[in-house]
């Protein structure tokens, strides 16, 4: 098996006569990566979704494992992700807002928000887009 921590090999390939790629990584599910109409179909995620997901992810693993480790017993959790994108070609994001609602009864805001002052190094996704995409977080701790 390898170890995907140093290596990470996907796989995509063409399923029509437009846009509709099917994708997978190292033997997980396959996902459909399409394009909008005129150019695809619409008929499964665009490679801009797939990356406010993987985002969202990433922050999420990093945040958990944090504050797991610091004793925080989570409830509940969820990230909904919104990209603001340019308005020139590329039209890649200018911003990404991550709102973050969690429920922890032994978590406070500043708790929270230290901790996601640290996911910034944490997280190799956004390590991978900081330079170009502002990332802004929008907390919330459920009572």
């Amino acid at each position: 098996m390898v170890d995907k921590s140093k290596k990470l090999t996907a796989s995509l390939s063409l399923v029509n006569d437009r846009l509709l790629f099917e994708g997978s990584v190292e033997g997980n599910y396959p996902v459909a990566i399409d394009y909008i109409p005129p150019f695809g179909d619409n008929l499964g995620y665009t490679s801009l979704e797939l990356l406010l997901l993987s985002l969202s992810s990433c922050v999420g693993t990093a945040l958990l494992v944090l504050l797991r480790r610091g004793g925080k017993i989570i409830e509940k959790f969820s990230i909904k992700s919104e990209g603001i994108r340019r308005q020139v070609h590329p039209t890649a994001f200018e911003e990404i807002h991550l709102h973050i609602e969690i429920k922890a009864s032994n978590l406070t805001s500043q708790e929270l928000e230290k901790t996601l002052a640290m996911i910034e190094n944490i997280c190799p996704v956004w390590y991978m887009i900081k330079g170009s995409t502002k990332v802004v977080f929008h907390p919330k701790i459920e009572a």
